[in-house]
């Protein structure tokens, strides 16, 4: 059966502080805006990789996805100056190596303790 979807356009990302989390991801991690759009007291950031791909939209009107239960898992082909970066502003939270898979990364909170993984 062949696939009805092709990709992940994006990916919805609720948080309690827009400014603080909006900082995080552009001047830590590099992400850059795409659009920033309010209505009321609600407000979608989209935020765009260097490489393309999917986005990552942070949202103050997450409905049942509550800031601080998500997990995302980033790829970086500098996993050790990502590590670095990362560590210089805050703990580590683990850092890993998957037995006999080559894969190696850490993972650190955002703002609002959402898990983000960093792998090589």
């Amino acid at each position: 059966m062949a696939a009805i979807a092709d990709n992940i356009l994006m990916f919805n990302l609720g948080v309690s502080d827009m400014e603080k989390s909006k900082e995080y991801y552009v001047n830590l991690l590099g992400l850059k805006v795409t659009s920033d759009i309010g209505h009321g007291n609600m407000r979608w950031v989209t935020l765009g990789f260097p490489g393309g791909g999917a986005s990552l939209v942070l949202t103050t009107a997450f409905g049942n996805f509550k800031p601080g239960t998500m997990s995302i898992q980033f790829s970086t082909s500098d996993i050790q100056g990502a590590y670095k970066k990362l560590k210089a502003t805050g703990p580590v939270m683990e850092d890993f190596h998957g037995p006999g898979s080559g894969v190696s990364g850490f993972q650190v909170n955002d703002p609002d303790g959402n898990t983000l993984s960093f792998v090589h």
